[in-house]
């Protein structure tokens, strides 16, 4: 009787020890499982970058759309000549109402990007507004005034007759070139911080 009771007792730690084993063993696979942080098995290319600098981000938008502000000078300036000369009056009027839509496609442009990052920013969008309005504005009246050369008595000895429309045209021009000034001014700056092409009044 006391042998087997004593061979009892010993099967009885016998399996108090494998259930703890067990426990044992399961919980440090659990720790191992659970306790190890996920970023530290993220690879290198998932992990969040450092934030790009907003305001170099806006200052590289706004010189992409600078670098189109000036496409049509170069036509605006031959059709002006040419109706002066009362030459090519028909596509004069063409290029100039052409050269309109592009200034107040650049408005339009502008109104759709996000500069508020950039230093002076109220006092550039607003030189620039004003700039490519006067000068689309320039270029509507130069067109009504080609229409007007074209007329009878428009031109006198290869002259074009000066007219209101002639007059509101050079007008709108020096204000254009006035708030160009300005722009060109509120720009520089930003674009020699960031390392981006700096304009003149005739570049905008």
């Amino acid at each position: 009787m006391p042998l087997i009771v004593a061979v009892g007792i010993g099967i009885a730690v016998l399996g108090v020890g494998a259930g703890a084993l067990l426990s044992a063993g399961g919980g440090e696979d659990d720790k191992e499982a659970d306790g190890k942080p996920v970023s530290a098995s993220a690879p290198a290319d998932e992990r969040p970058s450092p934030s790009a600098d907003p305001a170099k981000d806006q200052a590289v938008a706004l010189d992409k759309l600078l670098a189109d502000s000036n496409n049509s000078r170069d036509m605006v300036i031959a059709a002006v000549r040419n109706v002066g000369k009362c030459q090519n009056l028909g596509q004069s009027a063409k290029d100039l109402r052409a050269a309109a839509r592009q200034r107040n496609g650049l408005v339009t442009r502008l109104a759709g990007l996000k500069v508020d990052k950039l230093p002076a920013n109220d006092h550039l969008t607003t030189s620039l507004n004003k700039a490519w309005k006067a000068s689309a504005a320039a270029d509507n009246h130069y067109a009504a005034w080609a229409d007007q050369v074209a007329g009878k008595k428009g031109c006198k000895k290869g002259h074009a007759r000066v007219t209101p429309q002639a007059g509101a045209g050079n007008r709108q021009s020096n204000a254009a070139t006035t708030a160009k000034e300005q722009a060109a001014g509120a720009w520089n700056p930003i674009a020699r911080k960031y390392g981006l092409t700096t304009r003149d009044k005739t570049q905008l």
